[in-house]
């Protein structure tokens, strides 16, 4: 297998579901006004897509002990290519709503399923490289953000298009499972008091990454008078410096370690978010979302980095240590929902009257993961887990 061509397929899996999602939630405005949604209607239309993109990461958590992850990732893509579609030129409510739940399960099997390629390509390699594929994510949630800015007057079935990226990104030459383990291998005991620790801090990370693409947008459009056009540059402004710092992301934390780097990117982000909070006009509030995504832009990477080096232990075959890690990638990746419904649900809730209240919560939250970060650290990490062997009788 060329490591090279399945690392590139699953980069580019990664850069079309951002791509995708950012595409459709800086034109949450335009969806609230189309079919008339109040905040907290829209809000539990989120929480409904966030609880099916659970569904989707526990199918896939639950399928990989079966099937190649490599099968279920190009599952997921082709369930979001329909999903876009059908949401996009949604002719009535029921329509939209059907599109949202569709997407929002392939969404959860794509964000599963990426990750465990994701890991097990990082084992392969022998060194870092999940930080480039949250990169090539982030790159492709500034192109959907831009697309929105260059594309703001078109109508909201041109969209549908975007559902063609993940038909061709179906067809990548993603990793194969070796062959070989067995159940009584993949089931032995995976030491989940520390991966649980890593799993808060994501938990508190996707909280604000959530929030700021879900409601960062209509935060600029209910709190100032910007300018249609200008709404979505609070993503995109976030995810440009979040992209920036996740290229810089390999050295600081070779250089400095995961602890003071995650510790320091916590008090920048309550910082960036007390910015936005008390931000005086929407320019500021803009700078207030860059400033945020560069100091929490390391957590994602480091926390699946981290649980696959727990859940994979020592002492297995190649083959037993993939089947574990893509079951522990697949249940472990729920933090990731979490984090969601607290960001985008919690947020328009709680800010349903002001959404400088929705970000108050977790410009305070966030400072959850200084008190997390030594979970980060490697000697924490390895764990050494002896695969059970059969008896000689």
């Amino acid at each position: 297998m060329d490591l090279r061509r399945a690392r590139a397929a699953t980069a580019t899996a990664f850069l079309v579901q951002a791509l995708v999602l950012l595409s459709l939630t800086t034109r949450l405005p335009d969806f609230q006004d189309k079919w008339g949604l109040t905040d907290v209607q829209l809000s539990l239309l989120l929480l409904m897509m966030i609880l099916l993109a659970g569904v989707g990461s526990v199918a896939a958590e639950v399928l990989a002990k079966r099937l190649n992850s490599a099968i279920l990732l190009r599952t997921g893509l082709v369930v979001i290519a329909v999903g876009v579609p059908i949401l996009c030129t949604a002719p009535a409510t029921p329509f939209f709503v059907g599109g949202l739940a569709v997407y929002g399960f392939g969404l959860g099997m794509v964000d599963a399923c990426s990750n465990m390629q994701a890991v097990a390509l990082e084992h392969r390699y022998e060194r870092p490289i999940l930080p480039s594929f949250y990169g090539a994510w982030t790159f492709g949630g500034i192109i959907g953000a831009a697309l929105t800015l260059v594309t703001s007057g078109l109508p909201l079935a041109a969209g549908a298009a975007l559902g063609v990226l993940p038909l061709v990104v179906a067809l990548g030459p993603f990793l194969p499972r070796d062959h070989g383990p067995t159940e009584l291998e993949t089931s032995a005991a995976v030491p989940w008091r520390p991966i649980v620790l890593v799993g808060v801090a994501m938990v508190l990370f996707y909280m604000i990454d959530t929030g700021v693409q879900t409601w960062g947008p209509l935060f600029l459009d209910h709190t100032f008078d910007t300018p249609q056009r200008y709404v979505a540059l609070a993503a995109l402004c976030y995810l440009l410096a979040s992209g920036t710092m996740r290229l810089a992301g390999d050295r600081l934390v070779a250089r400095f370690g995961p602890v003071p780097v995650l510790r320091i990117g916590a008090l920048v982000g309550a910082g960036a978010l007390a910015v936005v909070v008390f931000s005086p006009t929407w320019q500021v509030a803009v700078l207030g979302f860059a400033i945020l995504g560069a100091g929490v832009a390391v957590v994602a990477p480091l926390s699946f980095s981290a649980a696959a080096r727990i859940a994979g232990g020592e002492g297995f075959t190649p083959a037993v240590r993939q089947a574990r890690v893509d079951a522990v990638i697949g249940r472990f990746n729920q933090f990731n929902y979490i984090g969601a419904l607290l960001g985008s649900v919690m947020t328009g809730l709680v800010g349903q009257d002001s959404l400088r209240v929705g970000f108050a919560v977790p410009m305070v939250l966030v400072l959850g993961i200084i008190p997390l970060a030594p979970a980060f650290a490697p000697r924490l990490l390895p764990v050494r887990v002896s695969a059970p062997r059969p008896s000689a009788s």
